[in-house]
C-alpha cells in the first residue's frame, strides 16, 4: 500500500493520498477469528486459577474480552485506517484492486474507503473511483495515477472555432463515457441509514456504555432519562440532516431543452444529457422561465449578460465576449479567461446578442454553419455536473454540513488531563477495596471503570455542537453564511484584519471630480501651466477627452438601463453622452469636432494590465468611409510609456491629487486611420493599439467612504487587532484613505524607487521629506515603531529578491499595500499565516478570491445579491436584521441605487418601494417586534434542537467561507464577536465539565468506599440542572460592542488548568470537611456493605446537597459574561435556573418543604449542621470565585501577537 501512496496526480486540491486495497474474506477479518483464542485463553485462566464457582471473575474476564472485541469491530466504524488494517490486505495495482482508500486535503472532508470501478469498452479499459462527487480516472499510459477528468479546457481558441460538435451517436457515448453527463445528482439515505452511522459514533456509544453501566449500579430513572435524551437528540439531528440533504437537491439546475449541435445538425436535448465538448445555443429565457445556465462553458460566438449574483456575488451583472476577436493562438486559461469569454453553471443569462451574419466566416475560411436556428449565442461546454463552479459550490455546502467542530486535538489533550485525576482514583479504590477479601471483585471493578468513565461527560459532545451552531444560526440571522463552520472560533483568534479598498471600505457610489493636465479648450497643445495645475469640469474639458470618457469602457445598455462598471458609469454619465443597444455612443448636446462612435473592439480591464482600451469608427461629415481611433484609459504610471509627448508636470500632478485621496486615471486617444477590415480589427493586437498615443488628461475620481467604515475600523482597532489594507489601487491615494480611516496613525513611508538610472530603492515620506536605506540598522527602532509601513506589488517583488527573511519580517508591519495583484493579496495573507498570524481578509467576491480563500477568515461583501423568490417571501413573517442600523444602512444603500439608474432592475425598484417610512411604519414596526419577540420565547427551546440549516446558493458564493449579504464591513464585527462568544463559551464549559468530572471522581473513589450512594432521583435532579445550564450557557450572545481584551485563544492553557486546580483543591476541603462532619453526628461503626440499597442517611444527604451546591457554584463562578457575552444577569434563563436551583437547595438544607426532602430521600438535619452546612456552602462559593477572579486577573487575558 506504502508503494503506491502516490498515486494520485500532483497538485490536487481536494485528495492528498490514496492507498489501493482489496478486501478479506469476514472470517479473516480483524475482529473475527484472532478473537477466538482470547476467549479460549480466558476460560482457560478462569478454569485453571480459580473455583468454577466463582462466576465473578470468569464475569470479569469475559467482560473484558468482550469490551476489547466490541471495540476493534467499532473501530472499524470510526477509523478508516484502523479498517483497512483489520479488513483488508495490500494491493500494488489498480487494476486488481477492488477498493482505494482516500486521504483528503485539511479541511476537505474526512477519509473514505471507496470501491473502485471498471468499465470495459472496446480495446480499452476505465479504471475510476468517485470521492465527494469527484471522478478520478487512472492514467495507466502516461502519468501511472489517478488524476481528475481532464476535461478540454487548455486548447487553443483556434481549436474551439473549429470544433464542429460530434459528428455521431458513437462519439457523444464515447465522451459520456470520457466526461460523465450534466447531472448532480444526489441520493438521499434513509433515516436507519443516516441514525445507524451516528449510533455508531464513539461518543454515542461511550454514551451508551455509560447508561449500561449505570443500569448495573441500580441507577435506572438516571439511566433510562440519559439514553432518551440521547437517542432524541440524534434523532433530531438525522431529521435536519435529511432536510438539509432535501434542500441541497433542490440547489441543482433543472432539467431544460437546450439547442445542440450534433450529427452537423441543431437539436434539442436535455441539458442533464450535455457532454463536455458538445456545442450549444444558449439565450436569454422567458420571464416565465427560471433557466439558469446549465454548465460552463466558453462563448464562441454572440454577446451576453451574465447575473453571476447566485455563485459569485457580483451584484453588477457581467459581459462576456466571444473569442472571435482573440488571437488564435491563444491556449485558454480559466483563471485569465473566466471574467470575460466564460459562462459558469448556475448564472443566468439577462441579455444576449446574436452571432451577426456577417462574421459567419470562420479561421476554416468557408461558411459557418454554427448559427443556431433559436437565434441564441454560441458556446462550447468545458466542464459538466459537480466539476462546474456551481457544482464545486454546492460539494463545498454538502461535504461542509458536517464539519461542525470545535478543535479536537486540544479536547482529547484535556480529556488526558482529566484522566490522571480519574486514574489514581480507580486505583485507589482498587487497592483499598481489595484489602478486604469479602468485597465484591466485580463491584469493585464497576466502580472503577465508572471513575474512569465520568471523566468524558456524556453530554459533551451535544455542548461542543451546541456552541458553534448558537454562532451559526445567530450569524444567519445578520445575513451573514457560512459554509465551513470549523472556521468560527479562528475569528476569535484574529490578529490582523486586511481589507480590500474600493468597493469595500469606500462606497461603489463614485463621484467624476473633474479632469487634471488639460486647458479647458479644444485642444491639449499650448496650454497654459497654471491652468494644468487646476481641475476642469468634464463638460468643459478638451473634446479628445470626452471622448475617450464616452468610448473607453465595457458598458452595455440592458433595457434603457447601464449594466457595468459603477465608475465607468459615473465617467459617462459625467460626460453627458448616452449609449444605445448597438454600442453606439451619442453626445447629448451639441459639441464641436465630436461625432457619434461606434465601439468595434474592446481589450478589456485587467487588474494585471492595469489598463483597457477600446477601438471606435466614427463618419466625418461629408465622408462616406469609417474613420478608427483607440481610446485608453489606466494607471498614470503604466501610460506614460505609451504617450508620444508627456507633459512636464505629469508627475506632480497625479501625485498631489493622489496625495488627496481621489483616483487618478491617465487618458490617452490616438487616430489610427480608415484602412481597416472588420476582421483586422478583430485581428490587431493590443501591444498594437497602445502606442503613440496622445495624452489626454487625468480624469479625477472620487469613491466616499462607505458611511459606517470608520466606526468599524475604530471598533476593531480597539478591541485590539492590527488593520491592515490591501488594495489595487494608487500608494498614494492608498495612504490618504488608510489616514482618514485611522488605519494609520503615524507618519508614512513608502518603499519606492528611486528616478536615478541605477533605480535604488529607499523608505521615503510621502512628501519626500525624509528617507531610509531599505533595510536600516536596527530597523524595528528606525522604521517600525516610528513610522506605518506601505508597499507597492513592486516594491515587494524587489523586498523578496533583496532580502528574503528581511521581508518576512518587515511583513506584518506594513499597513497598506498598494498595487498589488490579485495573486500578490493572497501571497501577503499565505505569508502573514505562515508567520503564525490568524488573519481575516474583508473583500468583494471577485478579484480577491484567492486571499479570501486562504485566510483563516474571508469574508466576502455581495451586496445587492438577489435573494431567492421563495426566501423574500418567507423573510415578510420573519424578523428583519437585528438592529435598525442595518436596516438604515438598507435603506441608504437603495437611495444610492435610485441615483445610478445602471444598478437598478426589477426587484430593487420593488424592495424600495416596500421600505418604510415615516412615524407611524416605525411604530408599527415596533408593535411587530414585540410580536415577534413573544414568538421567539415561544420558540426557543425548538430552535436549540436544530441543526444550522444549510446555507443556500445566492446566501453562499465561491467566494469565501463567509458570505454578507449587505455591502457594510460590519459583517467583520458580527463574525469577530460570535468567533470570541463561541471560543469563551467553549472554554468556560471545559472549565465546568472539569470541575465536575473531578468532583465526580472524588465522590466515587473515596466517598464510595464510605458507603456514600445517591438516590436514583438525586442523581436524576443533578443530570437535569446540568443540562439545563449548559443549554442556557450555549444560548449567551456576544455584547454589542467588541472589547479591548481578547480572549485565550486555546482551551488548554495555563489558566484554565490553575482555576481548575484551585476551585477543585477548595471544594475538595469544603467535602472532606463536611463529610469528617456527618461522620461525627452519625457515625457507623459496623462494616460498611458496598452492595447495600440505598438507605438514607445524614452522610448520604450531606454529601448530596454540597455536591449539588458545587454545582451551582461552578457554573456561576465560571460563567465568562463581559467583555464578550451578556453578563449572567442579562443571561435571564441562566440566572433564573441558578436562583431557582439554590433556592431549592436551601429548602433542602432546611428542610422547608418535608415533602420535597421525603422525596428526594434526604434525612432531617441538626439545626446547628444546617448552619455549618450553609456557611460552608458559602465560604465554598467565596474562595473559589477568589481563585478564579485571581487566576483570571493574572492569566486570564489573551494577548496580541506583536508585529
Amino acid at each position: 500500500m506504502n508503494r503506491m501512496s502516490g498515486l494520485i496526480g500532483t497538485g490536487d486540491s481536494l485528495i492528498a493520498r490514496v492507498d489501493l486495497c482489496n478486501k478479506r474474506q469476514t472470517i479473516f477479518h480483524g475482529y473475527a477469528l484472532p478473537f477466538i483464542p482470547f476467549y479460549l485463553i480466558g476460560f482457560l485462566a478462569w478454569s485453571t486459577y480459580f473455583d468454577l464457582d466463582q462466576y465473578e471473575p470468569g464475569v470479569i474476564i469475559a467482560i473484558a474480552i468482550g469490551l476489547i472485541h466490541a471495540l476493534t469491530f467499532l473501530f472499524c466504524f470510526w477509523s478508516v485506517d484502523v479498517k483497512c488494517w483489520l479488513t483488508c490486505s495490500k494491493a500494488y495495482d489498480p487494476i486488481t484492486a477492488k477498493f482505494v482508500k482516500v486521504t483528503p486535503k485539511p479541511h476537505n472532508g474526512s477519509k473514505e474507503l471507496v470501491p473502485i470501478h471498471v468499465d470495459v469498452f472496446p480495446g480499452t479499459t476505465k479504471i475510476w473511483f468517485e470521492f465527494q462527487k469527484a471522478h478520478y480516472v487512472y492514467d495507466k499510459d502516461e502519468k501511472k495515477c489517478f488524476t481528475t477528468v481532464q476535461f478540454p479546457v487548455s486548447e487553443s481558441f483556434s481549436y474551439y472555432q473549429k470544433w464542429r460538435g460530434y459528428e455521431n451517436e458513437q462519439d457523444v457515448q464515447s465522451a459520456k463515457d470520457d466526461y460523465g453527463n450534466n447531472q448532480m445528482e444526489m441520493v438521499i439515505p434513509d433515516f436507519r441509514e443516516l441514525f445507524q452511522e451516528r449510533a455508531t459514533a464513539p461518543f454515542f456509544v461511550f454514551q451508551v456504555f455509560c447508561v449500561a453501566l449505570w443500569c448495573m449500579d441500580e441507577y435506572w430513572y438516571y439511566s433510562v432519562f440519559t439514553l432518551f435524551m440521547l437517542i432524541a437528540f440524534e434523532a433530531s439531528l438525522v431529521y435536519q440532516q435529511l432536510r438539509n440533504m432535501a434542500e441541497i437537491r433542490k440547489m441543482g439546475n433543472k432539467p431544460h431543452l437546450v439547442n445542440v449541435y450534433r450529427e452537423r445538425k441543431w437539436r434539442q436535448v436535455v441539458s442533464k444529457e450535455l457532454v463536455a465538448g458538445d456545442i450549444v445555443s444558449i439565450s436569454r429565457s422567458r420571464m416565465d422561465e427560471d433557466q439558469l445556465v446549465p454548465c460552463d462553458m466558453l462563448l464562441l460566438r454572440g454577446r451576453l449578460i451574465v447575473d453571476e449574483a447566485m455563485l459569485t456575488g457580483e451584484s453588477i451583472p457581467q459581459m462576456k465576449e466571444p473569442i472571435e476577436g482573440v488571437s488564435a493562438d491563444t491556449i485558454l486559461d480559466l483563471d485569465v479567461h473566466s471574467r470575460l469569454h466564460i459562462i459558469n453553471g448556475g448564472t443566468k443569462i439577462v441579455q444576449h446578442t446574436p452571432p451577426p451574419k456577417n462574421t459567419s466566416k470562420e479561421v476554416t475560411g468557408k461558411e459557418s454553419p454554427l448559427r443556431p436556428s433559436d437565434n441564441g449565442c454560441v458556446a462550447y461546454v468545458l466542464k459538466t455536473g459537480f466539476n462546474t463552479s456551481q457544482g464545486k459550490l454546492l460539494r463545498t455546502i454538502l461535504f461542509g454540513v458536517k464539519r461542525v467542530t470545535a478543535n479536537n486535538l486540544e479536547t482529547f489533550a484535556f480529556i488526558l488531563f482529566l484522566l490522571i485525576f480519574a486514574i489514581a482514583a480507580s486505583a485507589y479504590v482498587w487497592i483499598k477495596g481489595t484489602e478486604d477479601p469479602n468485597r465484591s471483585r466485580y463491584k469493585l471493578l464497576l466502580n472503577c471503570v465508572l471513575i474512569l468513565t465520568s471523566v468524558v461527560p456524556p453530554e459533551l459532545p451535544i455542548e461542543l455542537s451546541l456552541a458553534v451552531n448558537s454562532s451559526l444560526l445567530a450569524l444567519s440571522k445578520l445575513y451573514v453564511f457560512c459554509t465551513e463552520p470549523f472556521r468560527i472560533p479562528f475569528a476569535g483568534k484574529v490578529d490582523i484584519c486586511c481589507f480590500d479598498k474600493t468597493g469595500t471600505l469606500t462606497s461603489d457610489c463614485l463621484v467624476v471630480e473633474g479632469i487634471a493636465g488639460v486647458n479647458p479648450s479644444s485642444t491639449v497643445e499650448n496650454q497654459d501651466e497654471n491652468n494644468k495645475q487646476k481641475l476642469c469640469p468634464v463638460l468643459n474639458s478638451p473634446v479628445i477627452t470626452q471622448q475617450v470618457l464616452a468610448s473607453c469602457h465595457a458598458l452595455v445598455n440592458m433595457e434603457d438601463d447601464l449594466v457595468g462598471d459603477p465608475l465607468e458609469q459615473a465617467m459617462l454619465k459625467a460626460v453627458d453622452w448616452s449609449l444605445t443597444k448597438g454600442d453606439i455612443v451619442i453626445p447629448r448636446r451639441k459639441l464641436p469636432g465630436a461625432h457619434p462612435m461606434k465601439i468595434v473592439h474592446r481589450f478589456h480591464f485587467s487588474s494585471l494590465l492595469k489598463r483597457m482600451s477600446v477601438i471606435v469608427s466614427y463618419e466625418e461629415s461629408g465622408s462616406t468611409g469609417h474613420n478608427y481611433m483607440a481610446t485608453v484609459k489606466g494607471a498614470a504610471e503604466i501610460l506614460k510609456p505609451m504617450f508620444t509627448k508627456v507633459p512636464d508636470n505629469y508627475d506632480e500632478i497625479h501625485q498631489k491629487l493622489s496625495h488627496q485621496g481621489a483616483r487618478v486615471l491617465a487618458l490617452g486617444i490616438r487616430q489610427m486611420g480608415s484602412n481597416f477590415s472588420s476582421q483586422q480589427i478583430r485581428e490587431i493586437k493590443r501591444e498594437e493599439v497602445e502606442q503613440d498615443l496622445e495624452f489626454a488628461g487625468f480624469v479625477i475620481i472620487s469613491s466616499p467612504l462607505k458611511h459606517d467604515s470608520k466606526a468599524v475600523i475604530r471598533e476593531l482597532k480597539a478591541a485590539s487587532h492590527h488593520i491592515s489594507m490591501i488594495t489595487g489601487d494608487n500608494p498614494l491615494t492608498a495612504c490618504h484613505v488608510a489616514k482618514v480611516l485611522k488605519i494609520t496613525a503615524k507618519k508614512i513611508l513608502v518603499l519606492s524607487k528611486t528616478d536615478t538610472d541605477q533605480g535604488s530603492w529607499h523608505w521615503k515620506s510621502i512628501d519626500d521629506a525624509e528617507s531610509f536605506p531599505v533595510e536600516p540598522q536596527n530597523w524595528r527602532k528606525v522604521l517600525a515603531e516610528q513610522y506605518d509601513l506601505c508597499i507597492t506589488g513592486e516594491g515587494m517583488t524587489f523586498l523578496e529578491s533583496f532580502n528574503m527573511k528581511f521581508s518576512k519580517q518587515v511583513l506584518p508591519g506594513i499597513r497598506v499595500f498598494a498595487r498589488v495583484s490579485p495573486k500578490q493579496k493572497e501571497q501577503v495573507i499565505t505569508n502573514l499565516k505562515q508567520l503564525g498570524f490568524t488573519v481575516l481578509m474583508c473583500g468583494d467576491g471577485t478579484n480577491d478570491v484567492g486571499a479570501l480563500k486562504h485566510a483563516n477568515v474571508g469574508v466576502a461583501l455581495l451586496s445587492n445579491a438577489p435573494a431567492p423568490k421563495k426566501n423574500i417571501q418567507e423573510d415578510k413573517n420573519k424578523p428583519s436584521l437585528s438592529n435598525g442600523n442595518d436596516k438604515k444602512q438598507q435603506n441608504k444603500q437603495s437611495e444610492q441605487s435610485a441615483n445610478h439608474p445602471g444598478r437598478q432592475n426589477v426587484r430593487q425598484r420593488n424592495f424600495e418601494k416596500g421600505q418604510p417610512r415615516g412615524i407611524k411604519n416605525r411604530m408599527q414596526q415596533r408593535q411587530e417586534e414585540l410580536e415577534r419577540k413573544k414568538k421567539k420565547l415561544q420558540d426557543m427551546m425548538g430552535e436549540m434542537e436544530q441543526d444550522a440549516s444549510v446555507v443556500k446558493l445566492g446566501d453562499a458564493s465561491i467566494a469565501s467561507p463567509f458570505t454578507y449579504k449587505l455591502s457594510s464591513i460590519m459583517a467583520v464585527c458580527h463574525i469577530i464577536k460570535q468567533g470570541r462568544c463561541t471560543l469563551v463559551t467553549t472554554l468556560q464549559m471545559f472549565k465546568i465539565l472539569a470541575l465536575n468530572a473531578l468532583i465526580l471522581a472524588y465522590s466515587q473513589s473515596v466517598l464510595y468506599l464510605d458507603g456514600v450512594k445517591f438516590a436514583d432521583g438525586q442523581a436524576t435532579l443533578q443530570g437535569l440542572l446540568l443540562a439545563g445550564c449548559f443549554l442556557f450557557i450555549s444560548r449567551s450572545k456576544p455584547l454589542k460592542v467588541l472589547s479591548a481584551q481578547r480572549p485565550l485563544p486555546n482551551i488548554f492553557n495555563m489558566y484554565t488548568i490553575l482555576t481548575v486546580i484551585g476551585q477543585f483543591a477548595i471544594h475538595f476541603v469544603s467535602l472532606i470537611f463536611l463529610v469528617q462532619k456527618a461522620k461525627e453526628l452519625d457515625p457507623k461503626e459496623e462494616p460498611i456493605d458496598l452492595e447495600a440499597d440505598f438507605e438514607p442517611n445524614l452522610l448520604n444527604s450531606t454529601v448530596y446537597i454540597i455536591s449539588l451546591a458545587m454545582q451551582i457554584n461552578t457554573f456561576a463562578i465560571n460563567y465568562r459574561g463581559h467583555p464578550f457575552m451578556e453578563s449572567l444577569f442579562e443571561n435571564k434563563a441562566l440566572l433564573y435556573s441558578l436562583v431557582g436551583s439554590g433556592t431549592f437547595l436551601i429548602c433542602l438544607v432546611t428542610g422547608a418543604m418535608p415533602d420535597v426532602n421525603a422525596q428526594f430521600q434526604i434525612t432531617e438535619i441538626d439545626p446547628e449542621f444546617r448552619m455549618l452546612i450553609l456557611q460552608v456552602v458559602g465560604a465554598d462559593f467565596v474562595c473559589a470565585f477568589l481563585v478564579d477572579r485571581v487566576m483570571r486577573f493574572l492569566l486570564g487575558r489573551g494577548r496580541l501577537a506583536k508585529i
